[in-house]
């Protein structure tokens, strides 16, 4: 295990045993039901890993997926096949306007984005090098989901950079959000991203609290995490400030 670690941190990856990943996913599980969340929308699905995961730890709402290159999509609908309550969308991008988008295809599928990669991920991730570009639908999510019937949405948003685009295409959909999972950056690795200090403070001014961290993409060659995953939900009465004065006097 030792020597899989350091080839592993060589090639500019981290480890994480499957006990642990089984840990956070479970998690992440209990709290969908602890929200009372109807049904779970994973924008940038890829494989279909996100919601497999999602069903090894429990998790038995609907799901549906979202991804736009469609020789993923065509895996994603075989990996959801033999599930009725996991559905997948026709192949498409999610941002603030309907139309067409321009995906950035890299040779790691999981790098694709609708945003140029910035010369920092080009410096440290040389495999992740774009190999193509092309042309997919693009629409907002408040729109595609406008005929569902779920009330206590989760969204899960992975699409390396452009999760503002998504969160601005959900503006007629807030009021049925329950909580929300983002990729996040700690140094730009996209241009034109917004990192993560950002979001978390859009989100709060929007009414969300941070509920779980799930560590990302380390970079060996900065010797630093520069994504995470960040899970918020709707701000409750355990999410108000503490009077500092309070705790110090006991009063």
């Amino acid at each position: 295990m030792i020597l899989a670690r350091r080839l592993a941190r060589r090639l500019g990856y981290e480890l994480i045993p499957r006990r642990k990943l089984r840990e956070l996913d479970a998690q992440l599980a209990l709290t969908l039901e602890r929200q009372e969340v109807d049904a779970v929308v994973d924008v940038g699905a890829n494989r279909g890993q996100y919601a497999a995961r999602l069903r090894a730890a429990g998790w038995q709402g609907p799901i549906l997926s979202i991804e736009p290159m469609p020789e993923l999509r065509a895996e994603l609908a075989r990996a959801a096949a033999a599930d009725p309550r996991w559905e997948v969308a026709p192949a498409m991008a999610l941002g603030a306007e309907a139309g067409e988008a321009v995906l950035e295809v890299s040779a790691e599928a999981d790098m694709s984005s609708t945003l140029a990669q910035s010369p920092l991920l080009r410096r440290i991730s040389p495999s992740s090098a774009v190999v193509r570009r092309i042309a997919v639908p693009q629409r907002r999510l408040d729109e595609l989901m406008a005929s569902r019937p779920w009330r206590r949405l989760f969204v899960k948003i992975d699409v390396q950079g452009a999760e503002p685009a998504v969160l601005a295409g959900m503006t007629g959909l807030w009021d049925r959000v329950a909580g929300v999972q983002l990729e996040m950056a700690l140094v730009p690795l996209y241009e034109g991203e917004r990192l993560w200090l950002d979001l978390v403070a859009d989100l709060a001014q929007a009414g969300f609290a941070p509920y779980l961290l799930f560590p990302g993409y380390f970079a060996k060659a900065l010797g630093r995490q520069v994504q995470l995953d960040a899970v918020f939900y709707r701000r409750g009465d355990e999410d108000r400030p503490v009077d500092a004065a309070h705790v110090r006097t006991g009063a």
